[in-house]
């Protein structure tokens, strides 16, 4: 199975008991970059307050990042402004210049170590060297130092390169870990384990978890995408896979220092990572829309095979994926979820850079809460969104809904699936179960048969070949084998009405 590099330790953090208590002033869903800062800033002004995490700190896309904090973000600035007044594209490097300088801050304060790297966006056909000069002339609009460079450093030609210096890099969860104990050290709870299943709209809120009910004054949804549907966010935003491994130089192999990211399909990352036994080399990119590819296991053959076509002999130490959200009008969503009477907040779409965006996201919910708020988050709230925008959503939705027709069709064709059904290791089929749509699927030697719709709206389930999941081409939902959660805006395991586990 696939773990990150920043997940494969030994973790110091131990999850509080469920707490006797049943009121807190604010309970945080999701122990992540945006949560965890969230609870921080809370607890520091004196609130009671309680994380709930349905796994494990970092579990999601936090302990799964390349683990960058860079103001340049490929072609992100040149297509929002594609949609959106300067004005606008100006909150939105606000907002990031202010996640980027706390987070910066903080870890200084705290003695985390991080690298200050020079961000390059590199492109390697002309197409790819027009769109970065489009991004640098919106780089410089919004204040940004950058200058081009012809030789960035890599072992292959580029076109043209922009580049923009002091940015950084970390292990994200020693980031987590210390946010983690910073939490406690001001009175606040972290449960792991606890998967928040709804949140009700009176006063107090009620949060139902698997592991009983609870209440709050505020809550804070910091969960990748939303869980609740309220506002309907899944069909504003569409889930993003992608592909990272870390790799073991030959010695004497120079391996460039800055931080690299294409403008060019598909997108590769590239980054260090300094280590006892010397500096690994991480790489990243290769992502399509989640659920939605033939074989993910593919998309990670040709990231490893670009890796060592341009480094012969690194050595792969860890593979792994995340799972972003970019929203169909590009720009992250965070704030006052609707329908919540201004008590649920909520951050998402950071398409992935969360780093700077979740602890923006952070900042501005907090500040909602405590009483204040900042000039770029009022500007991101009152944007107009795009013709463009909205005409992404539509295609979106659309597409999505033609997918779930075809699956329907497409799963009545496919083989019947029998008490006999063993797929071969490491894989997984989809068909009907006694007239009802079903899953099985083969890992370690063990054969788990469960529902194939998603346990969202229902989605036709597919096999991720690479991380040994079942993945909903809808809206990024995400089961083990054995049907548990792991990820998206499901709140529920899969139904084990046809469910059975042989070996």
């Amino acid at each position: 199975m696939m773990e990150s590099l920043w997940l494969d330790r030994e973790s110091p953090f131990t999850s509080d008991s469920l707490p006797d208590e049943k009121h807190f002033d604010t309970i945080v869903v999701g122990a992540g970059i945006t949560g965890l800062v969230a609870a921080l800033l809370l607890s520091r002004a004196g609130q009671r307050v309680v994380v709930f995490e349905a796994r494990t700190l970092g579990a999601v896309t936090t302990g799964n990042t390349t683990g960058k904090l860079s103001l340049l973000q490929g072609g992100v600035l040149s297509a929002l402004r594609g949609q959106y007044a300067l004005r606008v594209v100006q909150a939105y490097m606000e907002a990031n210049k202010t996640g980027q300088a706390w987070l910066t801050q903080y870890l200084e304060q705290q003695g985390v170590p991080f690298q200050r790297r020079t961000a390059i966006t590199f492109a390697t056909t002309d197409d790819g060297g027009q769109r970065l000069r489009k991004e640098a002339a919106v780089s410089r609009d919004v204040g940004l130092d950058v200058h081009f460079s012809r030789d960035p450093g890599l072992p292959f030609p580029v076109v043209e390169a922009l580049e923009l210096e002091g940015q950084a890099q970390f292990h994200p969860m020693e980031v987590l870990d210390t946010l983690a104990k910073d939490v406690r050290k001001h009175g606040g709870l972290i449960v792991e384990g606890v998967q928040v299943q709804n949140v009700g709209s009176d006063r107090p809120l009620e949060v139902f978890t698997r592991k009983g009910t609870f209440t709050a004054d505020t809550v804070v949804l910091a969960t990748g995408t939303p869980i609740l549907d309220r506002g309907l966010y899944f069909t504003k935003l569409e889930p993003n896979r992608s592909y990272a491994a870390a790799l073991r130089p030959q010695a004497g192999t120079k391996i460039p220092q800055a931080m690299y990211l294409s403008i060019d399909a598909p997108t590769r990352s590239q980054r260090t990572h300094p280590t006892p036994d010397g500096e690994l080399l991480l790489v990243g990119g290769y992502g399509h829309t989640g659920g939605r590819a033939t074989s993910p296991k593919k998309h990670l053959d040709d990231l490893l095979g670009w890796a060592s076509h341009h480094y012969p002999g690194a050595e792969v130490t860890h593979t792994w994926s995340a799972q972003d959200y970019q929203a169909t009008n590009l720009m992250p969503f965070f704030g006052k979820l609707p329908r919540g009477h201004g008590r649920i907040f909520f951050g998402t779409g950071y398409n992935k850079w969360g780093m700077s965006n979740g602890v923006a996201a952070a900042l501005s919910m907090t500040s909602d809460i405590l009483g204040g708020q900042s000039d770029w988050a009022t500007t991101i709230h009152h944007r107009v969104t795009s013709p463009q925008g909205a005409f992404q959503a539509v295609r979106l939705n659309a597409g999505t809904a033609k997918r779930m027709i075809e699956d329907k069709a497409r799963v009545r064709s496919n083989p019947e699936i029998t008490d006999e059904t063993r797929p071969p290791e490491g894989t997984g089929v989809v068909g009907l179960y006694k007239g009802e749509p079903a899953a099985v699927s083969t890992v370690d030697g063990k054969v788990c048969l469960v529902s194939a719709s998603c346990a969202h709206l229902g989605g036709l389930l597919g096999w991720n070949d690479a991380d040994k999941s079942w993945d909903c081409p809808l809206h990024g939902s995400r089961f083990t084998p054995e049907g548990k959660y792991l990820e998206g805006p499901a709140t529920h395991h899969l139904q084990k009405s046809v469910g059975k586990t042989r070996d």
